[in-house]
């Protein structure tokens, strides 16, 4: 069974919050299995898009976990982003979006599934 998806925005976002980067809810989706987006500025008017990955990465011995994939290999315009997401409410309205600000662009994305 999957983590819902209100429960993992608020684990990423306290680990976030841990590492002394603001992240914040941006829109709520359902609460239960709401795709994912998490939006990465870099506070410079550039920031990274992370969507969720396709269903094929991932394992069923490990349903809880959640990967994503950047939309692009480097930082993109914010209003860039801002406009993939506008499509993405439009294809999915119970997606969630997530934002978090650090000039580093860190994103803790491949630590957020880890098993201590």
């Amino acid at each position: 069974m999957r983590l819902k998806s209100s429960i993992w925005v608020s684990a990423y976002l306290r680990r976030c919050q841990s590492a002394g980067v603001f992240g914040a809810i941006r829109r709520r989706g359902a609460e239960e299995a709401g795709a994912v987006f998490v939006k990465v500025a870099f506070m410079d008017g550039t920031a990274q898009l992370y969507i969720p990955a396709p269903q094929t990465v991932y394992d069923d011995s490990r349903p809880i976990d959640r990967f994503f994939v950047p939309v692009s290999p480097q930082p993109m315009p914010e209003t860039e982003v801002d406009e993939r997401l506008v499509k993405e409410l439009r294809f999915d309205s119970d997606a969630w979006i997530v934002e978090t600000e650090d000039k580093e662009g860190r994103h803790f994305l491949d630590l957020v599934s880890e098993k201590p």
